[in-house]
Formats: structure tokens, sequence, C-alpha cells
């Protein structure tokens, strides 16, 4: 486990630690989260050991940009950009058509939930990568979603390759995200609010 306090080199370091297909625990735009590069399976295979996590839940993608999602997603509806633009509070959202992405990281009907952070830090860790980074809760499956960094089991910070600095925690919703699904023909439903 690493632990450092200066951003551009806690970011460098993160980008480091991503690029060689480990996993890292960061403050996200909503909770801590454990991540990797999320184009790479076995980075990805390590973050469900680390949860425990039935493989068949697939983690929600970050990206920096909302043009990023045509790497990764088909037929993105117009109201999906709409909605990204418009809302204050961090909202993810799932495309029934992924692309671009390893199996691990798609549910089993072909869809992938990816969310657009503003958070400072996970933008400029998500902007050197060049690669969407999984985030998924800082908890072992089934466990109490941890809201601070006090709260994360010792377990994770055992079994992280890096842990995050808190002094880079800005965090705008100490709670997961909104989740919003979008089916094949455009339409939405509210997952989680």
């Amino acid at each position: 486990m690493i632990i450092d306090d200066n951003f551009n080199r806690i970011v460098a370091g993160a980008v480091e630690i991503l690029r060689k297909g480990k996993t890292i625990l960061y403050p996200t735009d909503t909770i801590w989260g454990i991540g990797c590069d999320a184009t790479n399976s076995k980075a990805v295979d390590k973050v469900y050991q680390i949860k425990r996590r039935p493989e068949d839940k697939s983690p929600i993608l970050l990206i920096d940009d909302e043009m990023k999602l045509f790497d990764y997603v088909d037929n993105i509806p117009p109201i999906a950009i709409d909605l990204i633009n418009s809302v204050r509070n961090p909202v993810s959202i799932i495309y029934p058509r992924a692309k671009n992405l390893p199996d691990n990281v798609i549910a089993n009907d072909g869809s992938v939930a990816i969310r657009v952070v503003k958070h400072t830090f996970c933008k400029k860790l998500i902007n050197l990568l060049g690669k969407p980074i999984v985030s998924t809760s800082a908890n072992i499956s089934g466990q109490a979603t941890p809201l601070t960094y006090n709260d994360i089991a010792k377990v994770i910070f055992d079994e992280v390759d890096y842990v995050v600095s808190r002094s880079m925690e800005e965090t705008l919703e100490i709670r997961p995200s909104t989740i919003v699904k979008f089916n094949k023909e455009g339409e939405f439903e509210i997952i989680r609010s």
C-alpha cells in the first residue's frame, strides 16, 4: 500500500499503478471506490476478487468527458447527453449496447453503466490514463457501503495496490450516484435515486 499527499504526484502515481494493471482505492464524485483500468480484464478480475463480488454484477465505469461515451456505447440516446449536462448530482447511466470493453465490465444483457465525472481528481486521473476506470464502492459485497474514508474496512486497504491520500477527497455527495437505465428504444427508468 502506497499513500502520498501531493496532488500531481498522487495523480501520476495512481495512473502509473493503473497502467500496470493494478488497483487503487480513491475518492470519486460520490463515495470512496475501488478502481482499475476498465479496459484491462485482468485488473477488473482483481477488483471483483477484492470485493468478493459475483462476476455477473458489472461495475460502473467513469469517464471524464461525455464525448468519450461514443467510444464505448452504440446508439446513445440524445436525452442521455442532455441528462448528463443538466443534472448537478452525479448520475450513472446504463446504456443498452456496450462496445470496445472487456466482457467482465459488460452486463449479461450487453449493457454498461457509465458516469461522466466532474470531480477534479477523477477527471485528471481519467484524462491522464486516457481510458475509463472502474468505480465500485470500497466494501466487500453484501456489507454496508462506506460513506467516508474512516468507514472503509481494513481488508480493502490491505488488498488494493495504491491508496490515494484522503486529502484528495472532494466528494460532492456522500452517497452513491443516481442510476438511470436506458433501453434499446431510448426510454429510461430510474433504478436508484
